[in-house]
């Protein structure tokens, strides 16, 4: 599947799971899914397939991420747009001297 931004996933995730007096809910859910995903990587869990994703790695940072959006939505935050001002401050710090490019032009 191509063409996923993270603007599309947080309308998505607000189409079907938006409450935003759940914050705390949405955040203890994210607490329990990085804890499951510690037990993934513990375990050695194999790679996911298409029949196949339960209680792996690739499934638990879905969920990660799906619970990261809810939040985001809770507090009517455009993530795609803080990424950029968020990447500007880690290279002011980190000096990785890798640009962040939001478009992904080729070089």
């Amino acid at each position: 599947m191509s063409g996923i931004t993270i603007r599309r996933l947080q309308e998505y995730i607000k189409s079907k799971d938006y409450d935003p007096g759940a914050k705390r809910d949405y955040f203890l859910r994210l607490a329990e899914e990085v804890g499951e995903l510690a037990r993934a990587m513990r375990r050695g869990a194999g790679p996911a397939t298409v029949d196949s994703v339960k209680g792996t790695v690739e499934e638990e940072l879905w969920d990660i991420l799906y619970y990261t959006l809810a939040i985001a939505n809770c507090y009517d935050i455009d993530v795609e747009t803080w990424i950029p001002v968020k990447e500007k401050l880690n290279d002011e710090k980190y000096r990785t001297g890798v640009e962040f490019d939001p478009v992904g032009r080729p070089d």
